[in-house]
């Protein structure tokens, strides 16, 4: 059985500009997993003491916080900036983007659409930036706009890992039916590149194996698209997680991972998969 792995794949620019931020910065906290990765998370705990605050209360003054790269709500931030602690931020610029355009625009008038998951932390902090929160309307798919109170003027933005074709499903209906709108294209370029490179794999792998953590938004994404092309795709978090019926019989074996996932943890089930064959 041959291995391959997709050409595009693994660590975006934001998650590696946060991790070595945080490894820039010993000792610290993170507010919030910094990454949806937690082999890598255990690694920056062992290996650099990076603690993890999961609300305010676990945050003591003069400590140092590093902001995840997903962002944080505004209040929080703002709260962090009232107490004595050093705030490093290691948000991803390209979800600082959709927080800024939902900032201007709602402050100009325009009712929100945020397309994407509303219990995700990016989409938390994004939402937040809204003058009123209740103006502001998360939404996963262009049903869902349907009976929103929404302004004859609309300002859309979408999560950063979301599908671009489920996104243009969304803005056409909402130029159908609205006399002004506003489209900010914030899907992150790394997510297009890591998609299309696991379809391209996924249409000749007889088996595919997507590694990435299980609350990552961008590798479930992968594992449904290579899902679409390859019955049998696997989602895992490592090695420990691979069976080797997945392997028997097949002649190609296709890998892809999340944005989250780092090289090390690829090369550890390429190793095993090896070994399995």
């Amino acid at each position: 059985m041959k291995i391959e792995l997709a050409s595009s794949y693994g660590f975006c620019f934001g998650v590696k500009r946060a991790i070595k931020i945080a490894e820039e910065h010993p000792g610290s906290k993170t507010y919030g997993p910094l990454i949806h990765n937690k082999d890598e998370i255990n690694r920056l705990k062992e290996g650099f003491d990076i603690g993890l605050a999961e609300s305010l209360d676990d945050v003591k003054d003069k400590e140092s916080v590093v902001i995840r790269t997903h962002g944080i709500p505004k209040k929080e931030l703002a709260s962090l900036k009232e107490q004595e602690t050093e705030i490093i931020d290691a948000t991803c610029p390209y979800v600082t983007t959709p927080q800024q355009d939902v900032a201007k625009m709602s402050k100009e008038g325009y009712s929100i659409v945020i397309f994407g998951d509303k219990n995700h932390p990016e989409i938390k902090g994004v939402v937040s930036y809204a003058e009123n929160e209740k103006d502001a309307f998360i939404v996963l798919d262009a049903e869902e706009l349907e009976g929103l109170p929404l302004r004859s003027k609309v300002a859309v933005v979408a999560q950063t890992t979301r599908k671009p074709e489920d996104f243009i499903k969304i803005t056409s209906a909402l130029i159908l039916k609205h006399k002004e709108v506003r489209v900010f294209n914030t899907i992150c370029n790394a997510t297009f590149e890591n998609q299309d490179a696991a379809a391209d794999l996924a249409k000749k792998a007889d088996v595919m194996i997507v590694i990435g953590g299980k609350h990552s938004s961008n590798t479930k994404q992968l594992h449904s698209i290579c899902k679409n092309y390859c019955d049998d795709s696997y989602l895992i978090e490592n090695e420990s997680e691979l069976q080797s019926e997945w392997f028997a019989g097949k002649k190609l074996c296709g890998i892809s991972a999340g944005a989250s996932t780092p090289d090390w943890i690829v090369q550890n089930v390429i190793d095993c998969i090896q070994e399995i064959k």
